[in-house]
């Protein structure tokens, strides 16, 4: 009897134990792998900004995206800041910010470039210890609002019926079409149908913000003001990768990279970057496409000169241009540059170098430059969220999330913003690129802005800028101030006089 008087009495308080554990954990917000469909955390900080202190709240949280049943297929988080001391909310401009992939976070933009924190780096992009965020005194939060929005399957944003088809979101244009109606949702939500309103997206995200335009347009009635392409794709223009063509515009992103490393021939290499880079633009358009064109009846006279020049811009031996039909495969040159001192340069920001298992071959073994920057982004990001802004949960934060296939048939998202501008006479674009981009260089994007508007008509509401940097051009301290600054005054001068009639 003592026995089984002790074992009931041992379960009661094991019992008592677990109960009390429960309301212990509930009382502490127990963290879940479960996303909440709906949800949102809201904290008050400040931020100084250009030597002004800036109050905001930033709100932490997740939306649904209702399908046709309206029923919620999938959740969005998603991280809000809004200026408080601003005395009408209905001309504060406000900048949707979305990241490319397909399949990345929206954390390189959000605590690298446009929001109120900036992770830990050096002044050249380099991380640095202790990993974590500091105040953004470049941020545009001083001029607009900013939502940062994690595409499905990124960040903790995730799929919640598992019975929803993978092909309702995972391809071009669904991917638009969701998103299209999601910030719709978020636009009604936060009472901002008033406010000018612009989109920011960063490699893929330019096919994303490209498209979304004109779905805003067409399928929601919400005009934007601007759109801004940070490192754009092809948005379906740009010659198809490995083509002849398309490596041939490479030429002005070797010139740069070369030139940054001392591979090029002294009279080049005391040129300063700016004036090298037209001269090779140019020989590139006028010369070197047309002779590719003429593929094998170039004379060998023209094709001994051809690749001559070319391998005085590029820093790559003659003999490896004439290899390889005069053209350059960006793999190889990620390879060859440095091949002699042992290194390889980066592909995403070709001022990065790194070391392979051996020096053979024609490609590297990683990016240096990607490498580098997912050792001082995942840290960084997975702590201020959920530190400083109270998001807690044991979801894994997807920095690149499992998104494939993708869909990318029917990519018309050039034709699209063209379209868009043409409907919209207030729609402004601006091109932000870094000379150092090797996965979506300068030059092409140059080359797609250029037939974005062939018949010439929308060429004063395009503008171009270039950065000696790469694709995350923000990441270095000097370009972090003046990209910044190019946002801040292209939402200014996109927003008309009050009163002026969209017309032509």
């Amino acid at each position: 009897m003592y026995y089984l008087q002790r074992s009931l009495l041992c379960s009661s308080l094991l019992l008592l134990f677990f109960a009390a554990s429960l309301c212990h954990t509930g009382t502490t917000h127990a963290q879940s792998r479960v996303l909440e469909a709906d949800s949102t955390i809201t904290t008050e900080h400040t931020v100084t900004i250009r030597g002004e202190t800036v109050p905001y709240k930033a709100t932490v949280g997740t939306q649904p995206v209702w399908d046709e049943e309206g029923n919620a297929a999938a959740a969005l988080f998603y991280t809000f800041y809004e200026r408080t001391d601003v005395d009408n909310q209905s001309e504060r401009p406000l900048v949707f910010s979305f990241n490319g992939g397909p399949g990345s976070a929206s954390v390189w933009m959000h605590i690298g470039y446009t929001g109120p924190r900036f992770l830990n780096i050096d002044d050249e992009g380099y991380p640095v210890q202790p990993y974590g965020v500091s105040e953004n005194n470049h941020s545009i939060l001083d001029v607009a609002d900013i939502v940062y929005i994690d595409p499905v399957n990124t960040g903790f944003s995730r799929i919640l019926d598992e019975e929803a088809e993978r092909s309702d979101f995972f391809g071009v244009n669904a991917d638009i079409q969701y998103l299209a109606a999601w910030m719709d949702n978020f636009v009604s939500r936060n009472g901002r149908w008033a406010s000018p309103k612009f989109l920011i997206g960063e490699s893929y995200g330019t096919t994303r913000v490209a498209g979304l335009a004109r779905q805003l347009q067409n399928s929601e009635w919400m005009f934007v003001n601007g759109v801004i392409l940070v490192s754009p794709t092809g948005m379906g223009l740009e010659p198809p990768a490995m083509t002849p063509r398309s490596q041939i515009l490479k030429l002005p992103y070797y010139a740069a990279t070369a030139w940054y490393h001392e591979g090029l021939t002294a009279d080049l290499q005391s040129m300063e970057l700016l004036d090298l880079l037209p001269e090779v633009e140019e020989f590139t358009i006028d010369t070197y496409l047309p002779a590719i064109a003429r593929g094998g009846t170039l004379d060998e006279e023209t094709r001994d000169q051809i690749a001559e020049q070319v391998s005085k811009y590029s820093g790559i031996n003659k003999h490896h241009i004439l290899d390889h039909n005069l053209t350059i495969p960006t793999s190889f040159y990620w390879k060859e540059l440095r091949r002699e001192h042992g290194e390889t340069v980066g592909r995403l920001d070709s001022r990065y170098r790194g070391i392979d298992r051996m020096d053979a071959g024609n490609s590297y073994d990683h990016d240096p430059a990607l490498t580098s920057w997912n050792h001082a982004f995942t840290p960084a990001i997975n702590h201020y969220l959920r530190e400083e802004l109270g998001y807690k949960t044991d979801l894994k934060y997807n920095i690149f999330g499992p998104v494939h296939p993708w869909d990318r048939s029917g990519n018309s998202t050039g034709e699209d913003i063209r379209r868009a501008m043409g409907e919209n006479p207030y729609l402004n674009v601006m091109v932000q690129s870094g000379y150092f981009d090797g996965a979506t260089d300068y030059f092409s994007a140059k080359y797609v802005m250029w037939n974005m508007d062939r018949s010439g008509k929308v060429q004063d509401r395009l503008r171009f800028e270039g950065y000696q940097s790469g694709h995350m051009m923000y990441l270095r301290q000097e370009d972090l101030e003046t990209s910044n600054r190019h946002i801040r005054e292209f939402i200014r001068e996109s927003i008309p006089a009050e009163g002026s009639p969209a017309k032509y």
